[in-house]
């Protein structure tokens, strides 16, 4: 199979639902793919295409121990007849996110912290071009140019009549697709999963500047990337069973979250055609709940 005609999805199901007093719908991105789904599956379409126009037979990229973008990548890689190298951040461990990304044929490798920090530096790519004789290099989250082209393609799948789209973000590469895609009466509206206000500037560096009419929410990360309380998880569990649909932890239940906390201060109104776009994320809630004991549905 191409690596365009695996990149094709047939149909992407939107789901009507009403919890909290809003009625919305969402765009259940997590069942594009049954192992790579969500926002990844866009921002990788690109990046494999010019590795096999360009010859490569070996991706290599970056992610922490629990990292959805480290597992799509193993997954599709296969699927592709790519090799794939991950460079994971911290001290070697093993849980489900690891253990799914090997089975697909992943090679790890776990670097220092330090190391991590200096990952997108000229002299520590070269280092890793020589060591695994000259990868195609994929930046961790997925998120450049190419990943762009890739999400602003989600567009082919939200119909005109939604005026207010809202989706979660970590480093920018959906939520810029989605922008830069947009129509003009459409709003953005991101959810942002990092702490402090700095994400703004990272936002505006990936969308074309002509593009108006949207907003980023900072207030919602619940102490910053990965981190969680349990009113969030609390949360997460009624929505799943009000609703059917699971969230993750990370990115999806903030955003989810803070929509009908929005929705609660009159911030969004209800004449609003409303869209949520659920970038998957599923994966690692299995390791979510046995690290933790919880019991969240994990699809």
């Amino acid at each position: 199979m191409s690596i365009e005609n695996i990149f094709s999805p047939q149909d992407v199901p939107i789901q009507r639902v009403e919890f909290g007093g809003l009625i919305f719908d969402v765009l259940r991105l997590d069942k594009i793919h049954e192992g790579a789904s969500g926002n990844k599956f866009f921002k990788l379409k690109y990046n494999f295409i010019e590795a096999s126009k360009n010859g490569y037979d070996t991706l290599l990229t970056f992610g922490g121990a629990f990292s959805n973008h480290i597992v799509a990548t193993a997954i599709l890689a296969k699927s592709s007849g790519f090799k794939s190298i991950g460079i994971i951040r911290g001290e070697k461990v093993t849980n489900p996110t690891l253990e799914l990304a090997q089975r697909h044929g992943m090679e790890l490798h776990f670097i220092s912290r330090e190391e991590y920090r200096i990952k997108d530096s000229d002299e520590f790519l070269d280092k890793l071009k020589a060591e695994f004789q000259n990868p195609y290099i994929i930046p961790e989250g997925g998120t450049n140019d190419l990943a762009i082209k890739g999400t602003l393609e989600i567009h082919d799948y939200i119909p005109k009549h939604y005026n207010l789209i809202a989706a979660c973000f970590g480093t920018g590469g959906t939520l810029a697709g989605l922008i830069n895609g947009k129509a003009a009466h459409q709003k953005v509206l991101g959810f942002s999963v990092l702490k402090g206000d700095w994400v703004q500037d990272e936002v505006k560096s990936l969308i074309a500047n002509e593009n108006s009419n949207w907003q980023l929410l900072t207030q919602y990360h619940f102490g910053g990337y990965a981190k969680w309380k349990e009113e969030l998880v609390d949360f997460m569990m009624e929505f799943h069973e009000k609703t059917g649909i699971p969230l993750d932890p990370i990115y999806t239940g903030k955003m989810m979250y803070g929509l009908l906390m929005e929705w609660k201060k009159d911030k969004i109104s209800s004449d609003d055609h409303i869209l949520i776009i659920h970038s998957g994320g599923l994966q690692g809630i299995a390791g979510f709940n046995q690290r933790f004991g919880f019991e969240l549905a994990e699809k």
